[in-house]
């Protein structure tokens, strides 16, 4: 039963729709479990198509690994459980076996839901990754001025159209290590925001003053986006831009 136990104990950021708590201990209500994980993917699918990306479509691709990865070792347990005989055909001279798996149990509905919901969750991420493959299309980033041989500080300009504001960000990029591999993560902090219409600065001017103004870097590595989508600028825009600057420093 480990498999079983860990999946109670596995522990995953919270998912505002769906957690894996409804794919444990459904020998009760199963069909309830499957109209709960049916009403949460509509809950996300409301999100994708009101253009609000994140924390979403990660939660969701979370969830959907975090399953798959469960699935899989359901079903390695599955090859190790004894067999019985089911048929024997004289003809051919062939015997059938059949796994002793106890499927009348939890453990054998906890993997019929998790294969059950797999297509579900993939075909509503799809939705979500169609959406932010059309905001990252829509985004446009340019370096401003000379590009310096250290890019991981500086700063970024990313418009929020919805609120008519040009918003400043500082930026620094981290490193961690795992046991296997190593991350890189942004790091941002938000400094200002200049009203969008009025008498504009040019992007370079913009960069003169931050240098200016923040005397901690005096050849900072400054990136400008452009974009005339009005999308939810903390769900959608912010995210997907921060994305696309990390591809463009390590390109």
């Amino acid at each position: 039963m480990g498999t079983y136990n860990n999946l109670q104990e596995v522990r995953m950021k919270e998912s505002p729709f769906l957690n894996l708590e409804l794919f444990a201990q459904v020998e009760s209500d199963f069909e309830a479990r499957q109209y709960r994980i049916l009403a949460g993917l509509q809950s996300y699918e409301t999100c994708f198509r009101n253009n609000r990306i994140y924390p979403y479509l990660s939660d969701l691709l979370g969830l959907y690994q975090t399953l798959k990865d469960i699935g899989n070792k359901l079903e390695d347990l599955r090859k190790k459980f004894p067999k019985k005989i089911k048929n024997i055909d004289l003809v051919n001279k062939t015997i059938e076996h059949e796994v002793v798996f106890l499927d009348s149990s939890d453990l054998g509905l906890v993997e019929k839901l998790i294969e059950w919901s797999l297509p579900h969750i993939k075909k509503v991420i799809h939705e979500g990754a169609t959406i932010h493959e059309y905001v990252e299309e829509k985004i446009s980033v340019e370096h401003v001025g000379i590009v310096p041989n250290y890019r991981d500080e500086g700063y970024f300009f990313l418009p929020d159209i919805a609120s008519s504001k040009l918003k400043l960000f500082q930026f620094e990029v981290s490193i961690f290590k795992s046991a296997e591999d190593q991350y890189r993560s942004l790091k941002t902090r938000h400094l200002k925001s200049l009203q969008i219409g009025r008498a504009r600065m040019s992007p370079n001017s913009i960069k003169l003053q931050l240098i200016r103004e923040q005397k901690e870097l005096p050849n900072p590595a400054t990136y400008h986006f452009d974009t005339e989508l009005d999308f939810s600028f903390k769900e959608t825009i912010f995210p997907v831009a921060k994305r696309k600057l990390m591809q463009t420093i390590f390109n």
